[in-house]
């Protein structure tokens, strides 16, 4: 009988479950609104019946689960840590333990259940089978509507002492003082460095408030717009600089940046290169920054990769 495991990515507005083999390949794909404002019970139901409807008819069991999801996670016990309201009570969730209960008649006898932070899952798809693939250490960024990394040294995720090792996103960088970030600091990298975060700098420049988000600022920047190219030049270089401070720290073999905000093109990259190379020092020059390549399919794979692997 056919071997798979389930991989599972919790986003605050959608969750996405997979079936994937032993090479961490996604089979069979489902999706569903994540009921992030009703509590941990509806989102443990809802990642159960795509389980359900993914394994339906097939007789087959999991070999285990992994689960990548939004918030602080204690990855030992599969507990959430900590998270923004967008969920509600999602602190303290025992999320492996749950799930496990949800579908202990499809699970093989021993099977784990690993859960972990959902950038750590993208960084270990991406480290696993993208663009950092074959990197003995590799620090992986995503930029989107928020800011989140993962570090891995030698196949392994470092999670640090209190679950929080790669949370870029909370660096204090320059020009984002006058910026609340969602952790309710200001001058935080993603209270300018992510897509919420460059438009809110876009309308404290006195920028068009009729342009709704990141996509639109750079829209407005190839139509000329010289606050908009203000706005994307300053929210792309305070992320080029905050990765020349982890880099100074980390020394990683090579850094990945994925996300939606990246996806912008060279009127993202070229300030945000230009901003790392400004501020890295000499040894740290050549250390390549390179575009993750597995786009919304790497959170599935890290978390199907942590099924298998246990890492």
């Amino acid at each position: 009988m056919e071997e798979v495991v389930l991989a599972v990515d919790i986003g605050g507005t959608k969750t996405a479950a997979a079936l994937a083999d032993r090479h961490d390949r996604l089979l069979r794909t489902e999706v569903a609104a994540t009921p992030a404002a009703e509590g941990p019970s509806a989102v443990v139901a809802t990642v159960v019946a795509l389980a359900r409807r993914l394994l339906a008819g097939s007789g087959l069991r999991l070999s285990g689960v992994g689960i990548g999801t939004a918030g602080v996670v204690d990855a030992g016990s599969g507990t959430i840590v900590s998270a923004t309201d967008t969920f509600t009570d999602w602190p303290g969730t025992p999320l492996a333990a749950l799930v496990r209960a949800g579908l202990h008649d499809r699970l093989m006898p021993d099977a784990p259940v690993e859960v972990q932070n959902d950038v750590d899952a993208h960084a270990l798809g991406e480290y696993r089978h993208g663009a950092a693939a074959g990197a003995p250490s590799a620090l992986v960024i995503a930029v989107g509507t928020g800011v989140g990394a993962g570090l891995l040294v030698r196949d392994r995720p470092i999670r640090g002492a209190h679950h929080v090792a790669g949370e870029i996103a909370h660096l204090p960088v320059p020009g984002a003082a006058h910026l609340r970030c969602p952790c309710g600091r200001h001058g935080h990298l993603e209270a300018i460095g992510s897509g919420i975060g460059m438009h809110r700098h876009f309308l404290s420049l006195g920028g068009d408030p009729g342009i709704s988000d990141a996509r639109g600022i750079a829209i407005a920047v190839t139509a000329g717009d010289p606050i908009a190219r203000r706005a994307l030049d300053e929210s792309a270089a305070a992320v080029g600089r905050a990765l020349a401070g982890a880099a100074t720290l980390l020394d990683p073999e090579r850094i990945v940046v994925t996300g939606g905000v990246p996806n912008i093109g060279e009127d993202w990259w070229r300030p945000m290169r230009a901003a790392f190379h400004a501020e890295a020092i000499d040894a740290l020059q050549r250390t390549p920054i390179l575009p993750g390549t597995l786009g919304d399919d790497a959170p599935l794979r890290g978390a199907a990769a942590s099924a298998w692997r246990n890492p």
